[in-house]
């Protein structure tokens, strides 16, 4: 399993908006800008579920996704690959609604979460420019 280091959660967790692929069964891609989206541990990651349609649909067909992230002052970033799994009761589901109900408030509309989709990390690639753009990091 991969895991990420201490850079690679310094640059996630300062992310206002990270970038979710999905695909279905045919491999066709849907990719989405998130915001609710937290560390759980170096190999597991959370994106909480208030809009998701095409997304949803997709990750109930195929569980694999992908998640891109990067510091652009810096010109760092990376992407991870996964296996999602979408949960909609029991703790973890429970910690979410009240993160993002608290999220809403801060924002002056209120927010529900649908679901917690919890992410374990199989890969880790680096997207940065240069000669190792692209390379597999774990």
């Amino acid at each position: 399993m991969a895991k990420l280091n201490e850079r690679m959660k310094e640059i996630f967790s300062s992310q206002n908006i990270l970038v979710l692929g999905t695909a279905d069964l045919k491999g066709t891609p849907n990719v989405v800008p998130v915001g609710a989206v937290k560390i759980l541990d170096d190999e597991t990651v959370l994106v909480s579920d208030q809009f998701f349609l095409k997304t949803l649909s997709n990750l109930r067909e195929n569980p694999k996704v992908a998640i891109s992230f990067w510091e652009a002052e810096k010109g760092e970033g990376y992407q991870i690959k996964g296996e999602a799994a979408i949960q909609t009761e029991g703790k973890i589901f429970e910690e979410t609604v009240k993160w993002i109900e608290e999220m809403g408030r801060k924002m002056g509309h209120p927010l529900k979460s649908k679901g917690a989709v919890v992410i374990r990390i199989t890969e880790i690639y680096n997207v940065s420019p240069g000669p190792d753009a692209g390379r597999r990091l774990d």
